[in-house]
C-alpha cells in the first residue's frame, strides 16, 4: 500500500476544480435502482466508496459503465436484492442502498455497514421508518432481513434526530412506494437537495427538501434520467484550508458558495480573504491566521462534522487558543494524537478540544485513521517544516479525488510512494 509524502512549506496557488460530492453520488447512484431505464449521472469523482457503490449495484444485476466522471447505469434488469457482507464493510454509507433495494424489490439483505470508526452511528431511525412503511426486519446471523410482503406503503415519520442517512433511505423507499410520505425533522443538508432533484427528473414527487419537513407522493414507475452531481462542499474546505496554512491564494471553481455559508465563515474568522462570485470562491491567506474562540459542529445549516478535523487542523497554526466542540460523533477525534506528531498543542476531554496555535509545525511519520482525519493531516503536513509521511491513505481516497495530483497542480510537493 502507497504513503503519500509532503516537503512542507511551499505557498499554494492557483486554481482547484472541485469534485462532484461524495455524500450526493453515493445516495443517487443507490437512487439508480428505483429507475426502469438507463440513469446517466456525471460529476461522479474517482472515489473508493464510488467504486464500491458500482460493484454493489453490478452484483444486483445493473449494467453500469464509467468514462471519465461520468457513470451509465441500467437497472432494467435488477436480479438480486442481497449485499455482500465484503461490500458493505468497504462503505459505511452502503446502508442508503437499503431503502433503494427494498423499494425496487420489495427485499433486501444487508450485513452492518463499514466505513470510518467515528463511534456508534446506529441504523435505528432508519429501520424504525422501514417498519412504519410496511417492512418487517428480522437479524438473523449479523445480517438484517428486510421483507415488504404487502408491498411499501407511505406513512408519517417523525425522526428524533435529523439523520442524513434515514432521510435519504425514507425518500428512496417512499418515491415509489403506495400512497404518500411525510418525514419531520429531516435533514436539510444540500445532498438531500440533490438526490431528490435526481428522483423528481426520473418522475418521483418529492417536494419540501432542504427544509425539515419533506413531502413524498408515491408514483407507480420510475424512469431514467440524467442528472449532475453537486460540488463537494468539504472537499473544498479543504482545499480551502490547505491554502490558508501555507500562506497561500488559490481559487475553487465548481463550487457553490450558498452551500458553505457557516464554513466560508470560520474562514473569514481566521483573517483570510474570502471573495465568491458566482461559482468560483478565492481565498487568500493572511500573514498569520487569528483564533477562532468557538466552532461546534452542528446539523446543517450550521458547521458541518465533516469539516471539524479540517478546522483543527488549520487553527493549529493560528495566532492563540481556539476550541472545537464536536457535537455528531462521538469519537471524532481520534486523529488528533496523529495531528500532534507535527507539534501541534491539542488537548481533547469529551467533546472538546482545546487548540493552542503555534508558529509552526515539524514534518512527520503519521497515519490517516479516519478519511476527513487523512485531511487534517495533510493540511498539518503542508504547512509544516521538513518531510513528512502519510500512511493508511485508503482513508482518504475515500473522499479525494486523486488529492495528491490536486495539491500538485497549485503547487505542493507532495507524491505517493509506492514501496
Amino acid at each position: 500500500m502507497s504513503d503519500i509524502i509532503i516537503n512542507g512549506g511551499r505557498r499554494l496557488s492557483g486554481e482547484i476544480s472541485i469534485q462532484g460530492a461524495k455524500n450526493s453520488v453515493l445516495p443517487v447512484l443507490a437512487a439508480t435502482l428505483l429507475c426502469g431505464g438507463e440513469s446517466v449521472i456525471h460529476n461522479c469523482p474517482g472515489l473508493s466508496d464510488v467504486a464500491t457503490s458500482v460493484k454493489i449495484l453490478k452484483h444486483l444485476g445493473c449494467r453500469c459503465e464509467k468514462e471519465n466522471n461520468t457513470i451509465t447505469v441500467d437497472a432494467g434488469e435488477v436480479s438480486g436484492c442481497d449485499i455482500p457482507d465484503k461490500l458493505m464493510r468497504e462503505m459505511r454509507s452502503s446502508v442508503v442502498f437499503l431503502g433503494a433495494v427494498i423499494g425496487r424489490t420489495g427485499r433486501a439483505v444487508i450485513s452492518s455497514p463499514g466505513g470510518c470508526e467515528l463511534g456508534p452511528r446506529p441504523i435505528d431511525l432508519h429501520l424504525s421508518a422501514l417498519e412504519r412503511m410496511g417492512v418487517t426486519i428480522r437479524e438473523e446471523h449479523g445480517y438484517l432481513n428486510c421483507t415488504a410482503e404487502n408491498g411499501l406503503r407511505g406513512a408519517e415519520i417523525h425522526l428524533g434526530f435529523p439523520s442524513v442517512g434515514a432521510t435519504e433511505n425514507i425518500i428512496l423507499a417512499a418515491a415509489t412506494a403506495e400512497g404518500d410520505t411525510v418525514i419531520h425533522n429531516a435533514a436539510k443538508e444540500p445532498e438531500i437537495s440533490d438526490l431528490a432533484d435526481f428522483l423528481n427528473r426520473a418522475g418521483a414527487r418529492i417536494y419540501g427538501s432542504g427544509s425539515d419537513t419533506i413531502n413524498i407522493y408515491g408514483v407507480e414507475h420510475l424512469g431514467g434520467t440524467e442528472h449532475t452531481i453537486i460540488p463537494d462542499r468539504i472537499a473544498a474546505a479543504t482545499y480551502m484550508a490547505c491554502a490558508a496554512v501555507t500562506g497561500g491564494r488559490i481559487t475553487l471553481e465548481n463550487m457553490m458558495p450558498s452551500h458553505m455559508v457557516s464554513i466560508l465563515w470560520s474562514f473569514k474568522e481566521c483573517g483570510c480573504g474570502v471573495v465568491s462570485c458566482g461559482k468560483s470562491v478565492t481565498v487568500t491567506s493572511p500573514e498569520r491566521l487569528r483564533r477562532i474562540p468557538t466552532v461546534r459542529s452542528l446539523v446543517y445549516p450550521g458547521f458541518p462534522t465533516d469539516a471539524g478535523p479540517i478546522a483543527v487542523a488549520m487553527l493549529s497554526v493560528a495566532d492563540g487558543t481556539s476550541v472545537f466542540v464536536e457535537n455528531i460523533f462521538e469519537n471524532r477525534f481520534r486523529y488528533v494524537d496523529e495531528l500532534k506528531r507535527f507539534g501541534a498543542k491539542i488537548k481533547t476531554e469529551g467533546k472538546t478540544a482545546v487548540i493552542e496555535g503555534v508558529n509552526r509545525l515539524s514534518g512527520a511519520e503519521c497515519k490517516a485513521t479516519d478519511l476527513r482525519g487523512g485531511a487534517a493531516l495533510v493540511i498539518a503536513a503542508l504547512c509544516a517544516e521538513g518531510e513528512s509521511r502519510i500512511g493508511e491513505i485508503h482513508h482518504i481516497e475515500r473522499g479525494y479525488d486523486d488529492i495528491v495530483k490536486t495539491l500538485k497542480g497549485v503547487g505542493a510537493d507532495i507524491n505517493y510512494s509506492r514501496e
